[in-house]
């Protein structure tokens, strides 16, 4: 029995360096990602292979990171010189949610030789990529390596390949040298950097992959990093394993000269770039000149390459481009250009790199002027429905920050703060009203808008243009309910004098003030509604009366006119202001107000007051600074009525001081209508007794209550569309719930929902989703030998496995089982017969469901077949 399992252990080594020797032909490759839909991604995986080696590889198996494995096809076959093919690999896959996953292939093997692997011939060649999914992400695309790795080096000679890499979505990358991969994805165990007479090294902004120079010939192994970076957080990462083979030659690599004025070029939308690029040759070998660059697969005004002649030992080209609006982007293009000689030694390449930032041109800021207590700007139109819009920006005080050639937007250190966005492209003004803190009289503002574009780029900024906020003629003091009724309300206007008016030329009376109402604290569609004759300006009061003062607040223009035959016209600014209109919200035991203004002084102080009915007088109740107040601590039920009382002042001395306006008076009841806060749930699984423990917080805020009487947990299984309720958990008995699968499957996805004891339901968490754990296992040992115990090969299968593709087969290759059962239940027969002991070898399709729906994976292994010699046949 002994001798025999040596026997067979000796034909399974033998078939393993069988398999070795043919395999050896992975020379370089990468995995990339295109986003789909939310959680589905079409991935590629390039690998570049050696053609004379007699190994193919049809297909590929792909580990996608969440404990799932497909088989893909090979889509397409490139031959590329120095007897390299390119392969690429194409499938969907559907990932349960959110998370990091790392994506990675593994073949056997790499070549022999590999100076810088020990042992490199029985080392896995094995290539990752990193996938982040986060909600909070638009469609991310992984960078594509433009540039194939099939280039040699020369011993003693610079030696540079840049992977070409491009991102579509216009993220920033970066670049750094890491350790070549083997089984499972892992570092190989006593890897080196190749040795360099000066240096070698990745430039983490370029990406060159640079090699001065190498001192030995012979096959290299490296990696590339690169690193994909949105909003200053990596968001993924793609690896170029590749090989580079050295040699011992008199070849030369072929000379380059770019004659462009600066490597780093920043161009504005129109510009034209052209320069020529020239390859030399000393030993006068036909040399090839291409470029790549990302910029050539756009849609709209790509640049263009062009071979321009060729001689003895010199080709030339010109670069060309326009760039259009579609071309602007954060992140520059990078064009590389890449000399190849054609020697009958050994052809050596030389590559340069050229990059391009498109600059989109800065708007026109035609006028920025005081409206009221507003400042209204007006710009050209910017000549392109590209743009998402345009950013308003403002800084106190005159600016002179000078943008350079290569700035867009506006850094914080210009001192300009953005204050609004107006969208699209069509609308050509903004008018700035403080956004919340008005601004002051007096005071001088510069401002300058961008056009921002949908991937987010700024243009250059416009020039500044300063202006300051004009106090009106007359100045309004009052703008106070003074009754408050839906029809009978009645509305308390003043205003200050006018100075100084025998200063204004021709304006020597008679006078006129014209008042006009707009419904609305922002109101703007001013009416008349009352003209007051005047001689000496001392009429300065006005009460509006019959109006409903109780669900509207009012806006106010006061003017002052000349209205002499012959001399009439409006002398300076008209007066804006507002009344201060009250809002109160119910809630729970509580009612939360929000005060609106449209005013020109500032608001320093609001005095709360609510009625008491016990005394039939109105108590401070108290005061705010901000426009938000909560009065807490009511009956539910009972009836409260309000009002404020405002504080205020213009921001210089010699304006009105000591404002106070009255609000209108509003009664509300609390009532227990808000929901307590959705909880925080995390989710684990138990894959061996098949449960997924829920587990929750809950984080108070002032947007939410805290009064939880219990939870809700929702559950949606993969096969079922929507979800529903599972458990309900009362507050006092846990903050977690253990949910036990009966269908051998651990897949599905988790909410819960907290309630008060009124019924006030919160919103759902976060649904979090969790996936089956591949609960799909092959015995390698199996005892076909009659004594009623191991006499079958089980499989040991969740009761999601829809079916397997199961085959069996000899060490010569004859298949002697096969089923789609997925419990497989082979007795150990063959054509009546149990099957000689040995070692067999099988390969399985598991067809699983998945939260993406029904996926494929693939297994592959041995089973050991071990009989007595007395087994039976029956």
């Amino acid at each position: 029995m002994i001798d025999h399992l040596k026997k067979l252990l000796v034909i399974s080594v033998l078939l393993l360096q069988t398999l070795v020797l043919s395999a050896t032909h992975n020379r370089a490759g990468e995995i990339t990602y295109r986003q789909l839909s939310a959680y589905t991604y079409e991935i590629t995986v390039t690998t570049y292979t050696y053609t004379l080696s007699a190994a193919d590889r049809p297909e590929l198996d792909v580990d996608w990171g969440d404990n799932s494995v497909s088989t893909v096809p090979r889509e397409s076959k490139t031959e590329l010189p120095n007897y390299y093919r390119k392969n690429v690999y194409v499938a969907t896959h559907t990932y349960p949610g959110p998370g990091v996953y790392k994506i990675f292939v593994q073949d056997p093997n790499r070549n022999l030789g590999i100076e810088n692997i020990p042992n490199s011939v029985n080392v896995i060649f094995s290539v990752s990529s990193i996938l982040t999914i986060r909600t909070d992400l638009t469609v991310d695309h992984a960078p594509v390596l433009l540039n194939p790795p099939y280039d040699k080096a020369a011993v003693g000679y610079v030696f540079i390949h840049n992977p070409g890499a491009y991102d579509e979505d216009g993220d920033s990358l970066s670049y750094a040298l890491t350790t070549c991969t083997s089984l499972n994805g892992e570092f190989i165990e006593n890897y080196t950097f190749p040795e360099a007479s000066r240096s070698f090294y990745v430039d983490a902004i370029t990406g060159d992959l640079v090699w001065d120079a190498p001192v030995k010939a012979g096959k290299y192994n490296v990696a590339i990093e690169i690193q994909e970076w949105r909003d200053g957080r990596k968001i993924g990462v793609v690896i170029r394993d590749m090989q580079i083979d050295v040699y011992d030659t008199d070849n030369v690599p072929p000379g380059m000269n770019v004659n462009v004025s600066d490597e780093e070029l920043c161009v504005e939308v129109g510009d034209t770039v052209s320069f020529v690029v020239t390859a030399t040759d000393d030993s006068d070998s036909d040399v090839t000149l291409t470029s790549t660059s990302g910029a050539y697969s756009l849609t709209s005004c790509p640049p263009s390459f062009t071979i321009t002649s060729t001689s003895t030992g010199s080709t030339s080209g010109t670069f060309f481009w326009v760039p259009c609006h579609e071309a602007v982007r954060n992140q520059p293009y990078v064009v590389l250009f890449k000399a190849e000689d054609n020697n009958h030694d050994v052809n050596l390449a030389n590559t340069h790199t050229v990059t391009i930032h498109v600059m989109a041109p800065s708007p026109t800021l035609l006028d920025a002027y005081p409206e009221g207590s507003s400042i209204r700007l007006e710009w050209e139109d910017y000549g392109t429905d590209s743009i998402a819009g345009y950013y308003i920006y403002r800084r106190e005080g005159s600016s002179s920050y000078v943008p350079d050639q290569c700035t867009s937007g506006l850094p914080e250190s210009s001192g300009f703060v953005r204050i609004g966005y107006v969208e699209g492209d069509s609308i050509h003004y903004y008018v700035d009203t403080g956004g919340g803190s008005e601004l002051s009289y007096g005071t001088e503002y510069t401002y300058c808008i961008v056009a921002v574009y949908p991937n987010g780029t700024e243009s250059k900024p416009s020039v500044g243009l300063t202006t300051t906020l004009v106090s009106g003629i007359p100045v309004i003091r009052n703008v106070s309910v003074q009754s408050t009724d839906v029809s009978n309300g009645s509305m308390y206007l003043s205003w200050r004098k006018p100075e100084h008016v025998d200063t204004i030329p021709h304006a020597t009376g008679p006078f006129e003030y014209r008042l006009y109402r707009a419904t609305g604290i922002s109101g703007s569609d001013f009416t008349l509604i009352s003209t007051i004759p005047t001689t000496d300006l001392n009429d300065t009061v006005y009460v509006d009366n019959s109006l409903d003062t109780y669900t509207t607040g009012y806006n106010y223009k006061v003017e002052l006119w000349n209205v002499a035959v012959g001399h009439e016209f409006i002398l300076g600014e008209p007066g804006c202001a507002s009344s201060v209109y009250l809002a109160g919200a119910p809630g729970d035991r509580k009612v939360r107000f929000t005060i609106s203004k449209n005013v020109p002084w500032i608001n320093d102080s609001y005095d709360f007051f609510r009625y008491n009915p016990a005394t039939s007088t109105w108590d401070s109740i108290g005061s705010t600074s901000t426009t938000t107040f909560i009065d807490t601590g009511l009956v539910n039920g009972e009836e409260y009525c309000y009002y404020v009382r405002s504080h205020g002042g213009y921001s210089f001395a010699d304006k009105p001081q000591n404002l106070i306006n009255l609000s209108e008076r509003i009664c509300v009841v609390p009532v227990d209508n808000e929901p307590p806060c959705p909880p925080d749930i995390s989710v684990s699984s138990d894959c061996e007794e098949l449960f997924n423990k829920i587990i929750w917080t809950i984080s108070p805020s002032e947007n939410c209550d805290a009064d939880v009487a219990g939870y809700n947990i929702f559950f949606k299984g993969i096969k079922e569309s929507d979800m529903h309720i599972i458990a309900t958990v009362d507050v006092s008995t846990a903050s977690q719930y253990t949910h036990q699968l009966t269908e051998e499957s651990i897949s599905g996805c988790y909410a819960v929902s907290s309630f008060d004891a009124v019924g006030n339901e919160s919103n759902l968490s976060l649904i979090v989703c969790i996936d089956s754990c591949n609960f799909y296992e092959i015995p390698n040992v199996f005892t076909p030998n009659g004594d009623g115990k191991n006499d079958y090969l089980i499989a040991r299968a969740s009761g999601l496995v829809e079916k397997v593709d199961f085959k069996l087969f000899t060490r010569t290759g004859v298949m002697i089982f096969s089923t789609e059962e997925p419990k497989l239940n082979w007795d150990g027969k063959y054509k009546g017969n149990i099957v000689p002991p040995g070692v067999y070898f099988y390969q399985c399709e598991v067809f699983e469901w998945r939260l993406s729906g029904l996926e494929q994976f693939h297994l592959n292994g041995f089973v050991y077949v071990i009989t007595e010699e007395d087994a039976t046949n029956n």
